[in-house]
Formats: structure tokens, C-alpha cells, sequence
């Protein structure tokens, strides 16, 4: 089992290590929400244990961005037992809940059942028109013939095919692809979506990414 613990108090943290590696999993850490977020987002985990209180960016801000383009089953750790928390943690995407502080040997027992719902429930393609998305060996295609993208592509690529049909502003792109301190006065965005479509649309004689003026963009397939 490959885990993410994002934890900012180091005791816990070197616990929550020790605990899982002795148990035989593969463990990385991050101590704030915004190198926790790099590894979740660049990195497949079987599960992600997420402090819901983090310096650089919260708990739940990391969560929403991951929801925007993967499903890895996230179970938060909070230091809050209101049901109220608990509510806006389980909203944004959290699978579980557990509140210190805790038994480690009932948060091995909720990543297990985690990680065996994830395997049942996991979407590993995405299809939009002629185009299909391999979330599992990130690799895309189009009429058959492999895209050759950038890790930031397929991203990028696989934000707009999760809200396919949804318009999607350039600050939320930014924030889902990139970061959310990023600068949307630059035209990294639209540099972006213009090499994109270079390789998912061009080529093909069919247009699947469209821009909607002063709206954002949208990824669909529209009638001929």
C-alpha cells in the first residue's frame, strides 16, 4: 500500500511513519498543505491521510484541487469534533473521517477498507468523443494514435475531461493545474491550452477543446 501523510506536527507525523512502514507500506510526508498537494497531484497514491490544518494551504483547499482531477481515497485527521467540521470535510471530497487523538490501529483498519473501496470504485479511463484518457498509465489517445504530453498536459488535459462540458475560467485552471497563489495575469493559461489543443485537436481535424469568450474553456464533443 503506497500512502501520503500530509501532517504538520512532526510528532505525529514520525508516528503515523513508523506505524505504516512497519506495517510494510511505502510511506511519503509532507508537513504543509502546499508540498502535500504536489506529491498528491504528481504522485498515484492507494491513499492519502490528510491533516485538515496546515500551514501554506488548508486541508480542505488541497482536498478540492484533488477532487478536480483524481479520486485517491483521502481519509482527513482533525483536532476538531464538531459535527460541523466534520460535515465540510466529508463535502469536499473527504472518504473518512477520524479526530485526534486516535488509534493507530483503527486508521490501518480504515485505510484498508479504503484502499479495497478505491480498487472497486476507481475509474481508470475517460473517454470524450474520440478521445480517451488512461488515468492509470496516463497516457491519452485520439482515433487510436497516442498523444505524446507533458505531465503538466495530461493534467491539464485531465481537469478539463473530469468537467467536460463545464466551462472552466482561467483562474480555476490555474488553481487546478497549477497553484492557488498562481498569477492568472500571465498568459500561462492560454499558452498552455493553445499547445494542448495543438496536440489533442489539430492534428485530428476535429475540435474537442473550445475557448468561450470571456468565459473560459470547455472540453466536449460538439455536433459537426
Amino acid at each position: 500500500m503506497k500512502i501520503l501523510v500530509v501532517e504538520d506536527e512532526l510528532k505525529i507525523a514520525d508516528y503515523l511513519y513508523k506505524g505504516l512502514t512497519e506495517q510494510g507500506c511505502s510511506v511519503d510526508l509532507a508537513h504543509d498543505g502546499l508540498d502535500g498537494q504536489h506529491l498528491a497531484l504528481e504522485i498515484d497514491y492507494d491513499v492519502i491521510v490528510l491533516d485538515q490544518m496546515l500551514p501554506g494551504l488548508d486541508g480542505l483547499t488541497l482536498l478540492q484541487s484533488l477532487r478536480a482531477v483524481k479520486d485517491t481515497p483521502v481519509i482527513m485527521l482533525t483536532a476538531r469534533d464538531r459535527v460541523e467540521d466534520r460535515v465540510r470535510g466529508l463535502q469536499a471530497g473527504a472518504d473518512d473521517y477520524l479526530i485526534k487523538p486516535f488509534s493507530f490501529m483503527e486508521l490501518l483498519a480504515r485505510l484498508q477498507v479504503l484502499t479495497r473501496r478505491g480498487r472497486r470504485q476507481e475509474t481508470t479511463q475517460i473517454r470524450v468523443g474520440d478521445l480517451t484518457i488512461d488515468l492509470v498509465a496516463r497516457k491519452a489517445f485520439r482515433q487510436g494514435a497516442r498523444i505524446d504530453l507533458t505531465a503538466k498536459e495530461f493534467m491539464l488535459l485531465t481537469v478539463l475531461a473530469r468537467h467536460q462540458g463545464e466551462v472552466l475560467s482561467k483562474t480555476a485552471i490555474a488553481e487546478l493545474v497549477w497553484d492557488v497563489n498562481f498569477d492568472t495575469s500571465a498568459n500561462v493559461v492560454e499558452v498552455a491550452i493553445k499547445r494542448l489543443r495543438a496536440k489533442i485537436d489539430t492534428p485530428f481535424g476535429g475540435g474537442l477543446l473550445h475557448t468561450v469568450r470571456g468565459m473560459g474553456y470547455v472540453l466536449e464533443e460538439r455536433p459537426a
